[in-house]
């Protein structure tokens, strides 16, 4: 039998796009026999029929068969595939044609299998909602409407709706191993989903991966397995963090029904409640103090507001280098410094950007300045400007869909230099920084605002954000990718509990802003103040020429 360790995925141009339009990334063989065994261990008759609706080169077919095989079963191999292509790298990774008999060129979604199914296994296609139809999303409204009784949020990539059409076909006491990404409990459609699964299935168990162990090294995707049962919800389920990859022993603890003690390469393993991973986040680890009578701790969002980096719309029209605005004659009064990329900023120079490191972009030739143009009419702008902005037009920046909603489109949004950035998307040394140049960011970061900005109380907020507890704290109020990457919205960062013996260190207060004006304070946050003059960040004041 033919072994595909490991996907040969391109890491870019065409063949990664037209990958990322099928959603297909192939489950390596440790990962699908110890999905199989979840299947194999559950009560049955002899023969156990298994529907996997989304086959692509069939590893999870191959699994079943392995394993059933190993285990002394019987099984019937069922499934849909919607790429014939997908099929033919079936056949010649292993499965006969015998294997692919059950499998059928039809669409799960659209042209769904007969229920009841005894058990079903998958790795769904990871379609993010932005690649979906719009004939599709409004099927898959209705679906998740009729399921769990309203819509799902727009945000839902279609492996969510793979879930939740396996679980409506699920027969009782049927099992269902899903491999799914994390953003299936930790997206804004996640409480409402996990609402509905609770509340009509069992949830047996949730495997998670340490970066070291990822089913998909280079992915920038969490996996998680979940392991659930057509059966009476139960208040625990088992939650493990598999430390090690390719190992035999995970199948055979799945297999065992979990009654085998966990082998050394899934340590981790605990007992949670129900209530406290949901809660929590079934890709996170248990929360520290689940004592639901005490009283909640510090949040970020005790202390600053937090906004978004600028968005442009066309990063490379208005984020020049120098030698771009001076090659265009534009005037330094348009140019705000600013940073764009988090890897403009080397953890090995610290936690500051300072006049000096900023300037030092400069001279390496990087973006760090943003033409922040004014609503005014064309006609009242330099010519140097007006020119440059034809130029954008001929372009077609103007129909762009971000650019699109400003008028005129060119006029730049406005944020004050916040004291504290935070990067947008970072991978194992996630942090804030101390903005020491007045710069301000674009998208790649998110403004934090202290609520106090005096000078003092900012010093201390630094200490409590620079403290290894609170960073630590990141992975329970963000998303996770693959690779150790964490992605904290604006709101979930408000949320980033504060280590409080942290926060009574400091002596930092905390500054009463009543709910109704939170809204003008966030128009405040974002409205155009006057920036620092390019000299006092140790940058040019006008571009050379």
């Amino acid at each position: 039998m033919t072994t595909i360790r490991h996907q040969d995925l391109p890491s870019a141009g065409a063949a990664r796009e037209a990958l990322r339009q099928k959603g297909q990334f192939w489950t390596p063989r440790w990962v699908a026999e110890a999905m199989a065994g979840y299947l194999l261990a559950g009560e049955s008759s002899d023969t156990l029929t298994v529907y996997d609706p989304a086959v692509g080169e069939g590893a999870f077919l191959r699994a079943i068969r392995d394993v059933a095989r190993e285990a002394g079963r019987f099984v019937v191999l069922r499934g849909a595939e919607v790429d014939p292509d997908a099929l033919a790298q079936a056949r010649a990774s292993g499965l006969s044609e015998n294997d692919l008999a059950g499998v059928e060129l039809r669409d799960f979604i659209i042209a769904p299998p007969a229920a009841p199914l005894a058990a079903v296994i998958a790795n769904p296609p990871y379609l993010r909602h932005h690649r979906l139809s719009a004939p599709l999303k409004a099927r898959l409204k209705q679906m998740s409407a009729r399921l769990t009784g309203t819509p799902l949020d727009g945000r839902a990539g279609l492996h969510v709706y793979f879930l939740l059409q396996a679980l409506e076909l699920l027969g009782e006491n049927g099992r269902l191993a899903f491999l799914l990404p994390a953003d299936v409990c930790e997206g804004v459609f996640a409480p409402r989903l996990w609402q509905w699964i609770a509340r009509h299935f069992c949830l047996d168990a949730v495997l998670t991966f340490a970066p070291e162990a990822s089913p998909f090294p280079r992915v920038d995707t969490n996996a998680l397995i979940f392991l659930i049962r057509r059966a009476a919800p139960q208040p625990r389920f088992r939650w493990a963090r598999v430390l090690a990859p390719w190992t035999d022993d995970l199948k055979q603890w799945t297999l065992s029904g979990f009654a085998q003690t966990p082998p050394a390469p899934v340590t981790c393993v605990e007992w949670r409640t129900l209530t406290e991973g949901l809660t929590t986040g079934l890709s996170r680890s248990a929360a520290a103090n689940t004592d639901a009578d005490a009283p909640p701790g510090p949040t970020l969002g005790d202390y600053a507001r937090v906004v978004r980096g600028i968005a442009t719309g066309a990063n490379e029209f208005f984020f020049l280098t120098h030698e771009q605005a001076a090659a265009l004659d534009l005037p330094p009064e348009f140019l705000l410094p600013a940073i764009g990329r988090t890897r403009d900023v080397d953890p090995a120079e610290g936690d500051e950007i300072t006049s000096a490191t900023f300037a030092a972009l400069a001279d390496r030739g990087r973006p760090t300045l943003l033409l922040s143009l004014p609503g005014v009419p064309e006609t009242l702008l330099p010519p140097s400007v007006a020119a440059y902005l034809r130029a954008g037009e001929a372009l077609g920046l103007p129909a762009r869909a971000l650019i699109a909603q400003r008028r005129p489109w060119y006029k730049m949004e406005t944020r004050r230099p916040p004291p504290f950035l935070f990067a947008y998307l970072g991978r194992r040394s996630a942090r804030f920084l101390r903005n020491g140049a007045h710069v301000v960011p674009l998208t790649g970061f998110l403004c934090v605002y202290a609520r106090d900005d005096e000078e003092d109380a900012v010093a201390r907020l630094w200490q409590i954000l620079r403290h290894p507890e609170t960073v630590a704290n990141l992975a329970r109020v963000g998303k996770s990718y693959g690779d150790g990457a964490i992605k904290v919205e604006p709101r979930a960062l408000e949320r980033l509990p504060l280590p409080e013996h942290v926060v009574h260190a400091t002596g930092l207060a905390k500054v009463a802003t009543p709910v109704a004006a939170s809204g003008q304070m966030r128009l405040l946050l974002e409205k155009s103040a006057p920036y620092p003059a390019p000299e006092s960040l140790g940058a040019r004041s006008t571009p050379d020429r």
